[in-house]
């Protein structure tokens, strides 16, 4: 299961005021800040964001099209479902203690878990998924 990243920011450039146009408009990058690149990404580390879900191997908690908001800084244990970045993809997946190290499982077995040594991979703790269009369908998550 691959995450989008949909960040929501605000940036204003000198001459920028509420409700009105920028003076100026800066040019866009070719290629988008990496978020797994400290300073790169536009929100601090601390900012909790959201993602949309993208795939079946979270199934059933996760379905394609929910939205996920993610605590960078959230308290990663076994049991919590985690966004990671692992073979230069980002993947939630759930975390799970495997002796001296952890492993990265979908809940869809149909997926291999992945092996990781430590908490490195593991960017954030998903603390909420709601569907879209959906007000009512929210989930919370403890940290």
């Amino acid at each position: 299961m691959k995450a989008v990243i949909a960040r929501q920011q605000s940036r204003w450039s000198a001459g920028d005021t509420p409700g009105g146009a920028a003076a100026s408009v800066a040019p866009r990058p070719e290629q988008p800040p990496d978020p797994a690149v400290p300073g790169e990404g536009s929100c601090t580390g601390a900012e909790c964001f959201a993602l949309m879900v993208l795939g079946d191997s979270m199934r059933p908690e996760f379905d394609q099209g929910d939205v996920v908001i993610i605590e960078p800084e959230g308290l990663a244990r076994s049991g919590s479902f985690v966004l990671a970045f692992c073979d230069g993809e980002w993947i939630l997946r759930q975390l799970q203690s495997a002796g001296d190290g952890w492993l990265l499982r979908a809940l869809d077995s149909r997926y291999e878990p992945i092996a990781i040594p430590d908490l490195g991979p593991v960017r954030g703790v998903i603390i909420q998924k709601s569907k879209p269009g959906r007000r009512r369908a929210v989930k919370r998550y403890v940290c």
